[in-house]
């Protein structure tokens, strides 16, 4: 049987999601979650246990979406209405083995635009990661790379943000391993970030990397915040009383919710961390319902589903729980 439990008030930014790209594949479901004004959400940790998440505009102080791929959620922006939200939109320009089912560049840069002119170049940051060398993919074949994609964005971004790969023993280091993928050097990281620095200055956007350890300051490239209290204080208008998050070493974002799940990106890129197996993926995808209120998943009879109460981040706002909704 299933229980339904309270307990106390915490937080509300969304993130949408680092777990799967729910922009490009799932965007009729996430509508449909704004619509009836809730999410649910497996704990990746603890298979029994769901989240319910209130999705009202009275709690939601900020979406950060993530996407490689903008356009099918272009054309229904106006649905988020009174919601306060950014993306995070990572363009590469690797082929069709690194990336298998991304569009094409010419018109990732497209929807990059469009996307830019709807909302403004503040809140559509570009992703240049990661960065892998392998084969052809050397740290002069990436700077061309991102020279090309730079003289494209440069007027529609005012920043860009960066990694290198992060290999998984259990996830994604056999593939990498078969491709020839190399770790550079410090100093080969060093003189290549240099040379990226140079390139952003040109087109006149900031630089800065995603969780990396390496200290690139004197080449004028911060540690970056991806799930950034600065910008959505800026975004908001309001200040936020939110504190760090844990999502892994040199990370920097602060609390969010993230509502994606593991195991369900159709994308099929070769670095990817958050596909285990190909199988389990496409069980997964397969059990996709616009109307579930968990992604890819249902509610189970054995599942502990929580009413998550939440309150706004914005100083001084009351909390509310789903029964205040």
């Amino acid at each position: 049987m299933m229980f339904w439990l309270k307990v106390r008030v915490i937080k509300l930014i969304l993130s949408v999601s680092r777990r799967t790209d729910i922009p490009a594949f799932y965007s009729e479901w996430f509508f449909r979650r704004i619509e009836e004004g809730f999410v649910c959400v497996r704990n990746p940790m603890n298979a029994r246990q769901v989240s319910r998440i209130s999705l009202s505009r009275d709690v939601v102080d900020c979406i950060v979406f993530w996407t490689k791929n903008a356009e099918p959620i272009l054309d229904k922006l106006a649905k988020l209405s009174g919601y306060d939200y950014y993306f995070q939109f990572t363009i590469n320009d690797y082929d069709k083995e690194t990336e298998p089912r991304i569009p094409e560049l010419s018109r990732r840069l497209d929807t990059f635009v469009r996307l830019s002119e709807k909302l403004g170049r503040e809140r559509v940051i570009w992703r240049y990661d990661p960065i892998i060398f392998y084969g052809k993919y050397t740290p002069e074949y990436h700077l061309k790379s991102f020279e090309k994609i730079a003289s494209a964005l440069g007027g529609y971004t005012e920043k860009c943000v960066f990694s290198f790969v992060d290999v998984y023993p259990s996830k994604n280091v056999g593939k990498l391993n078969a491709l020839g993928f190399r770790q550079p050097s410090p100093e080969e990281l060093d003189g290549f970030a240099g040379a990226l620095s140079e390139i952003a200055k040109s087109r006149g956007f900031a630089l800065a990397t995603c969780a990396e350890a390496i200290d690139l300051a004197k080449h004028g490239i911060e540690h970056n915040s991806c799930i950034d209290k600065a910008l959505i204080e800026r975004i908001t208008g309001a200040a936020l009383g939110v504190g760090g998050d844990d999502q892994r070493e040199h990370c920097r974002c602060v609390k969010c919710d993230d509502i994606g799940s593991y195991d369900t990106c159709p994308h099929g890129c070769i670095y990817c961390y958050a596909n285990f197996r190909p199988s389990i993926v496409a069980d997964k995808i397969g059990a996709y319902d616009v109307n579930s209120p968990l992604l890819c998943d249902s509610i189970k009879e054995t599942d502990k589903v929580t009413d998550r109460p939440v309150r706004s981040y914005k100083r001084g706002t009351a909390q509310l729980t789903l029964d205040d909704i």
